[in-house]
């Protein structure tokens, strides 16, 4: 799944820390689901999508894996 968390972080220039603090996860699980490392619950997605006032599907960019 990809994010544009990166981006909404540089817009609203706030830290990987400052958003893991105001979302109450570490930073490492931030900078882990920016680098698409890891998926977050949909509970972490709204509550980070809700930070920054934008709709999920604006943050999140769902992407179906083919397994044939």
């Amino acid at each position: 799944m990809k994010n544009k968390i990166r981006v909404h972080r540089a817009i609203h220039e706030i830290t990987q820390e400052d958003l893991a603090a105001a979302v109450r996860v570490s930073r490492q699980t931030i900078l882990a689901i920016e680098k698409g490392k890891y998926i977050p619950s949909l509970d972490l997605a709204f509550r980070i999508a809700n930070y920054f006032r934008v709709p999920l599907e604006e943050l999140f960019i769902y992407e179906e894996v083919n397994e044939d």
